[in-house]
């Protein structure tokens, strides 16, 4: 924990210069120290704050972001125990709960490179050390808050996930502000990434690269390439990006995947290793790690990856049970089932759900395996078969594909063929998948029968899509809209499926009126598809139209009209 350590001289004036009306600011203060929390909230009023909100840890802190949209937070870097303040920031930014607008002062005596990279990974708006002065405090907060009040009017469309219409104001924004066309430009790539269209990004990184060699736009470009296939040319620019700024951690994770994509396991696994170093508390960085060595067979490297997983994970939002599961195989293939089997029961205990039984059940086969013991993998395979019987979610694909293998090496057939089947029906157009489904049918000495299989599954997936989608194109909307959701029950990963459902409850909207109901419904097979599969073009194309249908609601094309409109008037004036 960090001492207190804000010094109050003199106060300065209120701010007058900035033109900032500090007083209709919310504001959140997060420390442990109710000493420091005082200090600040001070330092604050000074400003003429008065809506001041305070929070004595990350769970308290977390719990007001959830409920209060906060203008300005100024937070504490160790916070004793349970969350950092780093695991805060992270929250908040995948979570959702800071807008564009945001500004977020990390405030810490806390010097150390690891604790200094973690916390700049998240982007807090400045990272001020501690002790610290009233002057110093107005000083990186004004210059904070200009900058970010760029974003203000990009809140709403970004919060409701209208990616392609808060691009669009992005665009409008950086046209009428040079002084900040730069980052509205970043923003801008940003979102269009999120909406999944990537020429559109591609055009605004280039655009930028044309004025000056940001890193950031180097390594958009070179996520670009790797997404579109051109995984080589994407491995040259995030090297070069490294090359150029070390410290530049997202390029280490993109040159990893790179590497992955082209089956250089090793070279992955050793940029992983690097750029572990340099920042080691990065829980998606470190499982990352664990499973590239594990697959590689470095066991030792494997463990002490997923150790740190579990260490660095206990208090983030991205704790994940892929650590314990990671760390169980590793410790079967050291024959040490009993420390496995005590991972899998903190697994349990740790993280709820039937998936979490089912994927529990299936790595302690693995592990039985893995250790040579037979008869009890052979018993974990039964008993996971019986699993499988009952009226339960389904898993996610890779769980699946693990299910699979385990069941077909303990001897069992029925069960492994319609998990695969399924997998394959979800998956209909994803060749790449097929070809590891017939490996693993291969491996089970099933290699003709398998690739029957996949053929039947997919022409099975493709027939119920189209059913649909004849009924939505012969006008039969009620019908289409009844038929998809059906199809959504038996295949409810099934991208096209999912796409081509929204379309017509979209459709249904559009030919006969508004409805709250297909509204939300619609909504929620979207945030679906969101969740499985994330920055998908179609899925920003269709927010764009459901938003549309909204009462009262202007589309992008008419907030960027009505933006240019007001801009011209501005002109005509000066």
């Amino acid at each position: 924990m960090n001492a207190p350590a804000v010094t109050t001289p003199v106060s300065p004036a209120p701010d007058k210069a900035s033109g900032v009306n500090w007083a209709e600011k919310r504001y959140l203060i997060v420390d442990d120290f109710v000493g420091v929390r005082q200090l600040l909230r001070e330092a604050l009023r000074s400003l003429g704050a008065r809506h001041i909100d305070q929070a004595s840890s990350g769970g308290e802190a977390i719990g007001l972001l959830t409920r209060i949209q906060y203008d300005v937070i100024l937070c504490d870097f160790n916070l004793g125990e349970g969350k950092s303040g780093q695991h805060v920031l992270e929250e908040a930014r995948i979570r959702g709960l800071l807008m564009p607008s945001c500004v977020w002062l990390m405030v810490s005596a806390e010097k150390s490179v690891e604790a200094v990279m973690g916390a700049a990974e998240h982007q807090p708006d400045a990272y001020i050390i501690k002790p610290i002065t009233e002057g110093v405090l107005l000083t990186r907060l004004n210059r904070a808050w200009q900058k970010k009040q760029i974003f203000q009017e990009i809140d709403q469309a970004y919060l409701e996930k209208d990616y392609l219409r808060a691009a669009k104001l992005c665009e409008a924004a950086a046209a009428r502000n040079k002084l900040h066309e730069v980052d509205l430009l970043r923003m801008r790539a940003t979102l269009l990434l999120k909406a999944g269209e990537t020429e559109q990004a591609r055009a605004v990184y280039e655009k930028v690269l044309q004025e000056r060699d940001f890193n950031w736009a180097r390594t958009g470009v070179g996520k670009i390439r790797m997404a579109n296939g051109d995984n080589e040319a994407a491995r040259q620019m995030f090297q070069g990006v490294i090359a150029e700024n070390r410290f530049y951690l997202d390029a280490y994770d993109q040159l990893a995947r790179s590497l992955q994509n082209m089956g250089r396991l090793q070279e992955s696994c050793d940029v992983l290793e690097r750029a572990a170093k340099l920042s080691p508390n990065s829980v998606p960085r470190q499982r990352a790690l664990g499973a590239t060595a594990l697959k590689l067979g470095n066991i030792g490297l494997a463990e002490k990856a997923f150790r740190k997983c579990l260490q660095v994970g206990e208090y983030s939002i991205m704790k994940t049970v892929d650590a314990y599961f990671g760390l169980a195989r590793v410790l079967g293939q050291k024959n040490d089932s009993k420390e496995a089997l005590l991972l899998l029961a903190a697994a349990q205990r740790d993280f709820s759900g039937s998936m979490i039984e089912l994927r529990s059940k299936i790595t302690e086969g693995l592990v039985y395996h893995e250790s040579g013991d037979y008869r009890r993998a052979r018993k974990s395979g039964d008993e996971l078969e019986q699993m499988l019987t009952g009226e339960r979610e389904r898993p996610d694909t890779p769980t699946c594909l693990e299910m699979a293998t385990l069941l077909f090496a303990v001897g069992v057939k029925d069960a492994p063929v319609e998990l695969l089947c399924y997998v394959v029906r979800n998956n209909d157009d994803n060749i790449i998948l097929h070809d590891e489904v017939q490996r693993i049918f291969d491996k089970a000495r099933m290699g003709d029968e398998g690739a029957a299989l996949i053929q039947t599954a997919r022409k099975e997936a493709a027939e119920m899509m189209n059913k649909g989608v004849l009924l939505w194109k012969t006008n039969k909307l009620p019908e289409a809209v009844a038929w998809m959701r059906e199809a959504r029950k038996n295949l409810p990963d099934n991208m096209r499926i999912l796409f081509n459902s929204a379309q017509i409850l979209i459709s249904h909207m559009q030919a006969k009126g508004y409805d709250e109901a297909l509204m939300t419904e619609a909504n929620d097979v979207l945030m679906h598809v969101d969740r499985i599969a994330p920055g998908q073009q179609r899925f920003a194309q269709l927010i764009e139209q459901l938003q549309k249908l909204m009462p009262g609601r202007m589309s992008a094309e008419e907030i960027e009209t009505e933006l240019k409109a007001a801009l011209k008037v501005d002109h005509d004036e000066e």
